[in-house]
């Protein structure tokens, strides 16, 4: 920035105020730093820019692994919203290591980011590393809150569970529970959120067994499961809810290769239904019956809340006016297919 002041031939602040904001300086100025900039090549190191603030015009956003389309889609929405708002975006991913998560956080922190969105492992996570981030950075969760007095948007897994369960138990027969790895908290709470549901019905719930393997490679998780269970004594119910729709496509797989058919037909023996609405989920063989997360929609409120949060903060303002306000369980719509 240094060099490139002395080259157009005006003060370093004046330079700097440019980049700031065009519209800060004269026509005149912004046109002989314009003509300078298509005669060097020269632009300015953001990265470096952001740290001389106090608070950067960074937004960082950190999720448990860039291979899962939620993450993926969650990202791009928040990607543009932050454009939109003069921001930038930077993603780290944890890999599901909750030590890549807690260094992810400092790296965060010492950007000086504005904010951030954070996706935590949640049974895995370092409480005291977030407790730490959130401290110190506006801080909004996303799909897994830390706890329940934390700023969080996600969506509402018992709602979507009971849902779920209503429409299999009143369709077919009540139906068992293929959980998903363990690797963060949705493992526990959709398998709690099932059994709520069969408990509200009066049923039985059927939680099947299931490796303590820890892999996000949930398709052959679920494929390799459901493999071993028909191979073995089969299913105590010819309907299959996967925790997830990743799992839920190993399952189909796995039926297939074994000769059972799947759907809601009188010639099938299983029915399969998953959970997410995975933008595959519709060319699966029999498209396969889910329920839908508003990615946009979590994304959206993520970012009203987080932008509310830094405004806030640079004002001096009291920060949002209730927890309640913060907690958002964002509801889901059932996805009715032919896999059951």
């Amino acid at each position: 920035m240094e060099d490139f002041s002395v080259f157009v031939g005006l003060s370093r602040p004046t330079v700097s105020k440019y980049f700031n904001d065009p519209n800060s300086v004269r026509r005149k100025t912004r046109e002989m730093i314009e003509a300078a900039i298509r005669e060097s090549g020269f632009r300015p190191n953001m990265f470096a820019v952001n740290l001389n603030r106090r608070r950067s015009n960074i937004i960082g956003m950190l999720i448990p692994t860039s291979a899962d389309p939620f993450y993926n889609a969650l990202t791009r929405r928040v990607e543009a919203i932050a454009r939109e708002e003069g921001y930038l975006t930077f993603v780290l991913s944890s890999d599901g290591d909750p030590e890549l998560e807690e260094r992810a956080l400092e790296t965060l922190t010492s950007m000086n980011v504005a904010g951030a969105v954070v996706a935590p492992l949640g049974l895995h996570s370092r409480a005291a590393a977030l407790e730490r981030f959130s401290a110190a950075i506006p801080l909004i969760y996303v799909d897994l809150p830390l706890d329940e007095g934390t700023a969080f948007v996600g969506t509402d897994n018992r709602r979507s569970f009971q849902i779920m369960v209503d429409y299999l138990c009143r369709s077919g027969t009540p139906p068992c529970f293929l959980g998903m790895p363990e690797v963060n908290s949705n493992a526990s709470n959709r398998r709690l959120a099932y059994i709520e549901a069969m408990d509200r019905l009066g049923l039985q719930p059927h939680v099947v067994p299931i490796s303590a393997e820890l892999t996000w490679d949930f398709e052959s998780f679920g494929f390799d499961e459901v493999s071993r269970i028909l191979r073995e004594d089969g299913f105590p119910t010819s309907t299959l809810l996967c925790a997830n729709d990743r799992v839920a496509f190993g399952a189909l797989s796995a039926a297939w290769k074994a000769g059972v058919k799947v759907g809601h037909e009188g010639d099938s023996a299983l029915r399969i239904a998953g959970h997410d609405d995975h933008p595959l989920s519709r060319f699966a063989s029999p498209p396969l019956t889910t329920v839908a997360q508003n990615y946009s929609e979590i994304g959206g409120r993520a970012m009203a809340i987080l932008l509310r949060k830094i405004a806030a903060e640079r004002e001096g303002d009291p920060d949002l006016d209730a927890a309640e306000e913060e907690h958002v369980l964002l509801p889901s719509q059932m996805v009715l297919r032919e896999s059951a």
